[in-house]
């Protein structure tokens, strides 16, 4: 395919796919449109709402490099087109946008990134200070912040540091950081509600 079309086209070539679960491995899923089965990288939570033998459509984007050519599935296009502004960015892998993404829904890192939280984005993300900073320099001006807010971002990071100094992993306190009452406010607040789903 590369040798008969520009790079350029191949990853405008297929943007949204709908068809079969035919199989879920880790870290990504075999979608099967018109006969064909299609090997899409997702994230955790994706993947878990997908069932296999059911029909489902994924927001795609092709990253395309010398020696492969990989398919990365989103059910919202709202994610997609943050991945695409996450990539866009020198040193930001499409891996590294996957691990950004699966902390907080879109919105939540707009907001985090238009406010410079670089604090957010190193202690949630675990993603190193000068791509966190990167990150807010090259996005800040093209994001509108949702609010101009960003305490929970602050009581995010600083609960995720809590209960990683208890022991639990960073994928565990994620899923629960995403599940705690929008009503609970503060550090203290949030590190019980996350301690209760914890238990759970």
């Amino acid at each position: 395919m590369q040798g008969h079309f520009p790079p350029a086209m191949i990853k405008n070539m297929i943007g949204k796919l709908t068809g079969k679960i035919a199989e879920k491995e880790p870290g990504y899923v075999i979608l099967e449109a018109s006969g064909v089965g299609y090997i899409v990288y997702v994230m955790e939570d994706t993947q878990k709402s997908l069932k296999t033998g059911e029909e489902a459509t994924l927001w795609t984007h092709l990253a395309v490099k010398e020696d492969a050519q990989d398919l990365y599935g989103f059910l919202d296009k709202d994610e997609l087109i943050f991945f695409k502004l996450l990539v866009s960015i020198s040193g930001i892998g499409p891996k590294s946008a996957m691990g950004i993404l699966s902390i907080a829904p879109p919105a939540t890192l707009e907001k985090a990134i238009a406010s410079g939280n670089t604090s957010y984005l190193t202690k949630v993300s675990g993603i190193g200070r000068k791509s966190a900073e990167k990150i807010v320099l090259e996005l800040k001006d093209k994001l509108i912040a949702v609010s101009s807010d960003d305490s929970s971002l602050d009581d995010d990071a600083d609960v995720m540091m809590a209960l990683k100094s208890l022991g639990y992993g960073t994928k565990e306190i994620r899923d629960a950081l995403k599940k705690i009452p929008e009503d609970a406010n503060g550090t203290t607040d949030r590190i019980k509600e996350a301690l209760k789903l914890l238990g759970s």
